[in-house]
């Protein structure tokens, strides 16, 4: 039995928010591209926005494996 049951519910949370954001973030960056005007604001939304946001939308899952590790290291480590 772990002592870190709380830190790792935290992680999944996380990793299962950050899921959910970055298919919303692709679902966002499409419609965005959809909406803007012309072809160079198009390729705009797609080769620089796009990275971006799904950059910023997956640090739930990025935030959600460090919590991950932090309770494998405190299993490895702490007294048993």
């Amino acid at each position: 039995m772990t002592r870190y049951a709380t830190l790792r519910t935290w992680a999944l949370v996380l990793k299962v928010a950050g899921l959910f954001m970055g298919v919303f973030a692709l679902f966002g960056v499409v419609v965005w591209a959809f909406e803007v005007e012309g072809f160079w604001q198009t390729l705009g939304v797609i080769f620089i926005g796009a990275p971006v946001a799904i950059f910023v939308s997956t640090w739930g899952i990025a935030l959600g494996q460090a919590l991950n590790a932090i309770a494998d290291i405190g299993d490895a480590v702490g007294p048993t």
